[in-house]
């Protein structure tokens, strides 16, 4: 895939954050080939050694943080490991999604392991379109803001799963003919998730810090057409003025 220079959304002499597209690995694994990934494209970008120290999948878009030093990357692992960062995500799920609610069914790890898993999320829009996408005359689909309060393997999608109301473009766990809607429809074939705000310390001082990121553009577009562009407009006013 042709990826594009990565936006780096701030920077200082001890961690980077940057925005992630979808699509992008972080890491290099045993199944991707010669494809890129955000590790080494950053590396040859900024002309120096990065750590990281959490992950988005591969279909999550958004801001990311990588630490600039093995002092730096050892503090902010321990934040991760220990639950000390607040992480907010946008998604677009199907069906109207309750106005609030925590999601707290246990997840069963790569080794077979059961972990609690707790997924806390508002609903901030709403949208019908007179399509018969599924068994219903019309179909229906909600913008939630997602607050995971633990880092389980792709929990907000197995969470929002588990209510029947699975994430659009999730091909694992979601729902096909919405998924083909979409790609059909919105040109989107991509999932519908994206972090947009971590709340952690800085390695350095301990002081607090907000980071924060909009949504890439052609989640902005799909906004636009469901009639959600006001909605997010003000939950961008609101996380960067906090």
């Amino acid at each position: 895939m042709t990826v594009p220079e990565i936006k780096v959304l701030y920077r200082d002499q001890h961690l980077i954050a940057v925005h992630k597209p979808a699509g992008l690995l972080v890491h290099r694994n045993a199944h991707a080939g010669r494809e890129p990934f955000l590790l080494q494209m950053l590396r040859d970008q900024l002309g120096q050694h990065l750590y990281p120290v959490h992950r988005l999948d591969r279909p999550t878009s958004g801001l990311m943080i990588m630490a600039l030093s093995p002092q730096a990357a050892h503090a902010l692992a321990l934040q991760f490991a220990g639950q000390g960062v607040s992480k907010t995500y946008l998604a677009v799920v199907r069906g109207f999604a309750p106005q609030e609610g925590v999601i707290q069914d246990p997840l069963r790890s790569e080794s077979g392991a059961w972990q609690e898993a707790r997924t806390e999320f508002t609903r901030l829009a709403t949208a019908e379109i007179a399509q018969p996408v599924g068994p219903h005359a019309s179909a229906r689909y909600s913008l939630v803001q997602v607050r995971p309060r633990t880092g389980r393997t792709h929990q907000i999608r197995r969470h929002f799963a588990h209510i029947r109301h699975p994430l659009i473009g999730d091909v694992l766990r979601g729902d096909g003919r919405q998924n083909r809607f979409f790609r059909e429809h919105f040109s989107l074939h991509r999932l519908l998730l994206a972090s947009v705000e971590l709340t952690f310390r800085h390695p350095e001082d301990n002081s607090s810090m907000i980071l924060t990121c909009p949504p890439a553009r052609e989640l902005f577009d799909l906004f636009g057409q469901l009639g959600w562009s006001a909605v997010i407009d003000a939950f961008n006013v609101q996380i960067n003025t906090r």
